[in-house]
This record gives C-alpha cells, structure tokens and sequence, in this order.
C-alpha cells in the first residue's frame, strides 16, 4: 500500500500551470501532423524517441525507473493511454480549442468520482468552481442539439479515462516515483502504437480522403515531412507529462485539475498567434469562464 504524501497545493499548482503551457504549444502540431502519418504509427515512433530520455531521468536523480506497486502503474498507464488515443484523435479532427474543452470535462468527472464512489468531501467552493468551469466548457464545444454529431463525445470520452488516471496517480500510485510513472505511460502508449500498426498492416481500413485518416492510415514511409513534428512531440511530452504526475503526487486530484484549465488559455492563443485559428466571441466567454473555476479554487481552497 503507497503512503500518500502531505498536500503541497502551492507547488502542485505551479508544476500543473507549467505543463500546460508547454502541452498548449506543441498540441497545436497534431493538426499538421496528421497529414503525413497516422495516429498509431505517431504514437510508436513517439514513444521510441521519449524511452530514451526518460531512460535517463533516474541518472539525473529524478527517480527510479521500476514501480512499486507494478499492477497500480500499469493500471495508471493503460487509463492515461486510452485518453490520450481519444484526445489526439480529436484534434486531428476539431480546433484545438475545442478538443481541450472536451478533455477538461475531467474535473467535473474527478468530482462526481470523487464524492460519488469514493466518499471524499468537496466543499460548495469547488462544486461552484467545476460548474463555473463545466459552464465554460459548453460555450466551448458549442454542441448543437439539433444537429448532434457524435464527433463532439470524441474528447469527452479523452476526459473521462483522463479523470480515471488522475484520481489512480494520487491514490494508487502516490508513492511512486515519477519516472517510473512517465516511464510506464510511454512504454504503454508505445505498445498501443505498435499493436495499431500491426493491425492496419493486417486490415487496412483507410480510405485517402476520410476525416478520419488519422486513426486508419496504416504506417507511411518515408516520414522525413513528420519527423521535426515528432520530435517536438517527444520533447515537449517528456517534461510536460513529468510536471504533470508530479502535480498529482503533490495535490489532492479535484483540487490538482482545475489548474489544468490554464491550457485552455495557452492552447487557444498559440493556435490564434502561429495559425490564426480563430476563436469565437461565445468561445473567449467560455475560456474565461474556465479560467474564473481555477481562480475560485486557488482563493477558496485550503
């Protein structure tokens, strides 16, 4: 059983609000990306490129690579893997703005997960600050009930299996060292990449053209178009992730999540500045209001 360290909200905060500025930037790139290679053959390659680094991590002194509890860092791994099939699916196919809102739906499930099936408090503070922020994400998304296309669910489905990690690295896995969690998310996502792969080489089901080429187009050679993009992914991913299981280990997740609402701003506004995506008036509401849930838990939260 982990012993559960002392909260260190000040600090989780700090590492969460760094992580998301570096995750706002590269995210932007999937978009590109997608036009010259597949979402497995991505994450694969990805993967290879960050084992590596986080190989040399523990040199470092940053933390040992082999788990304590091997089941609960595989359970946290294979949660982290699935959310981040779904979210990079999404943004191969929606603005990034609009992807993030549907991850970041992740609070509001860490809530109702938390008080829900595992008993915890949660004060009025944090409820209206997850409504505040759940209000925003709407304005976000802008789902259309006349016309309700199931594209939409794409990234909430990321947010949940997102909520399901969070809350498994604070309880299960707080005990372990952060590499060995980074180490296991990437070998994860690596064999999930390699098993995609395989299985596209065995039954193509791609079809030049679909909006959903990224998730079906099976392995493409030569990737020199896709490379410094990988790379980037790599990098960024390594020490963004890093921050982010750090943030967990140190804050209790429902409190640890809200700040995760900053890539909201820094997501968005690289994608105006590099891309010129825009972002609509009802969606700049909905991003302050995102931003207000986090300020409501940094004030109110003791």
């Amino acid at each position: 059983m982990s012993v559960m360290p002392p909260d260190r909200p000040l600090l989780a905060a700090a590492f969460m609000i760094c992580a998301m500025a570096i995750i706002g930037v590269i995210d932007n790139f999937i978009a590109p990306l997608s036009r010259h290679v597949g979402l497995w053959q991505f994450h694969l390659m990805r993967a290879s490129i960050a084992w590596p680094m986080v190989a040399v991590l523990p040199l470092l002194g940053l933390g040992g690579l082999m788990p304590i509890q091997f089941w609960a860092v595989a359970l946290r791994s294979l949660l982290v893997g699935i959310s981040m099939l779904f979210y990079f699916s999404a943004l191969a196919t929606m603005p990034i703005a609009q992807a993030l809102a549907g991850l970041f739906t992740s609070p509001v499930f860490i809530l109702l997960i938390s008080a829900g099936l595992m008993g915890q408090r949660i004060g009025l503070w944090r409820i209206l600050a997850v409504a505040v922020g759940f209000f925003g994400i709407i304005l976000v998304l802008q789902p259309n009930p006349s016309n309700f296309d199931l594209k939409v669910l794409i990234p909430v489905c990321a947010g949940f299996f997102y909520a399901l990690s969070a809350i498994a690295t604070r309880s299960l896995c707080a005990g372990e060292s952060t590499v060995s969690l980074l180490a296991g998310m990437w070998i994860t996502l690596g064999i999930m990449g390699a098993v995609g792969t395989a299985t596209l080489m065995i039954w193509p089901m791609w079809q030049p053209g679909e909006e959903a080429q990224f998730v079906t187009r099976p392995w493409v050679w030569p990737m020199w178009d896709a490379l410094p993009l990988i790379l980037l992914q790599a990098i960024g991913s390594v020490c963004g992730v890093f921050m982010i299981i750090k943030a967990y280990q140190l804050g209790e997740p429902s409190y640890v999540s809200v700040f995760e609402y900053s890539v909201m701003i820094f997501g968005p506004f690289f994608a105006w500045l590099a891309f010129g995506q825009p972002v609509g008036g009802w969606q700049v509401l909905g991003i302050v209001f995102i931003a207000l849930a986090g300020i409501i838990i940094a004030l109110r939260t003791r």
